[in-house]
């Protein structure tokens, strides 16, 4: 119940009830409530500045966690990057050295997203540092991943083709030389029979009768058959496929045509003496991509151990070649 309030008339030296009219008492209760209301705006805006509502605080711990998993997969893919980068080793030096493919550039492996900014939608934020490296990392993850695939697609098409392969690259002695003693000369510089001067010997001499056949050293195509007195002589050279040739110099007859398949240690002619050579024997050379190799490393069906140490003695010798 409200207060009834009095005033003291000095004129009639009595109390007299204090009567508000409607507008006083409306201006009264609208300061009351424009009052109430600016301090407890006050109150509430001091409240929220030193305590979190229930909602914020929500939202911090959400928050708090979004960035702990942002670092927990930020250390997972570090660890992912360790795999991954062991697996791209292991394939451009072990799977592809033993398939002769040439290895992925680091720099194609490494290489970046080009053009627009990706990441800007992350950008503006507290933790935006944070949110744009572990993307970036999974992006660069998702992209070596892919290349890796694809290179590993290549390595098991590769596969298929092994034993191809290996039917193809040359592999055994052009003639029939068990005990070695017919080996005259070997890859290297030695002194020329006819000018007597040190010149590159880019194959090797295998002394033995005329007539003595001459096999394929690995299966291939016909390449070229020519007869000639000089140089070579009458020479055959068998394409093997894999970057693989091989050439038969000094034969005194080829018995195969050119475009012809022919298998390993198939006969393909009979050692001579013809083209630039001082004793029958057949000069033979191995070509890998263009250039010539030394063939002392292309015999591994034919000789044992203690047989290959020997033949690599025997060619290491600085005599005289036979052409």
């Amino acid at each position: 119940m409200a207060k009834i309030k009095y005033y003291y008339d000095t004129k009639t030296l009595s109390y007299k009830r204090i009567k508000l009219s409607k507008l006083e008492k409306t201006k009264r209760f609208s300061y009351f409530i424009f009052s109430s209301a600016i301090i407890g705006l006050i109150m509430i805006v001091t409240f929220f500045q030193f305590f979190d509502s229930p909602k914020e605080k929500r939202l911090i711990n959400e928050i708090n966690h979004l960035v702990n998993q942002y670092e927990i997969v930020d250390n997972k893919m570090s660890k992912i990057e360790l795999v991954l980068d062991d697996i791209q080793k292991r394939d451009d030096n072990i799977y592809r050295t033993i398939f002769e493919a040439d290895p992925i550039p680091t720099s194609i492996r490494k290489q970046g997203f080009g053009g627009i900014n990706r990441y800007k939608e992350l950008e503006g934020y507290s933790n935006s540092k944070i949110m744009i490296e572990t993307s970036a990392k999974i992006d660069q993850i998702t992209k070596q991943l892919y290349l890796q695939s694809k290179s590993f697609d290549e390595i098991i098409d590769l596969t298929k083709d092994k034993l191809s392969m290996l039917a193809s690259i040359p592999a055994i002695q052009p003639v029939s030389n068990k005990d070695l003693k017919r080996m005259a000369s070997g890859y290297g510089y030695r002194i020329h029979p006819i000018y007597k001067t040190r010149k590159m010997h880019a194959g090797m001499d295998f002394s033995a009768k005329t007539g003595t056949e001459i096999y394929a050293t690995g299966n291939g195509t016909i390449n070229k058959v020519r007869r000639s007195k000089k140089g070579y002589g009458n020479y055959v050279e068998i394409n093997h496929g894999y970057g693989y040739k091989t050439l038969y110099a000094h034969m005194s007859k080829s018995i195969v045509k050119q475009g012809q398949k022919v298998k390993r240690g198939e006969v393909i002619g009979y050692v001579g003496n013809t083209g630039t050579s001082v004793a029958p024997h057949l000069h033979y050379e191995v070509i890998k991509n263009g250039k010539k190799i030394d063939p002392v490393n292309f015999y591994y069906n034919d000789l044992s151990t203690h047989e290959y140490s020997k033949m690599i003695e025997i060619c290491s010798q600085n005599n005289q070649s036979f052409d």
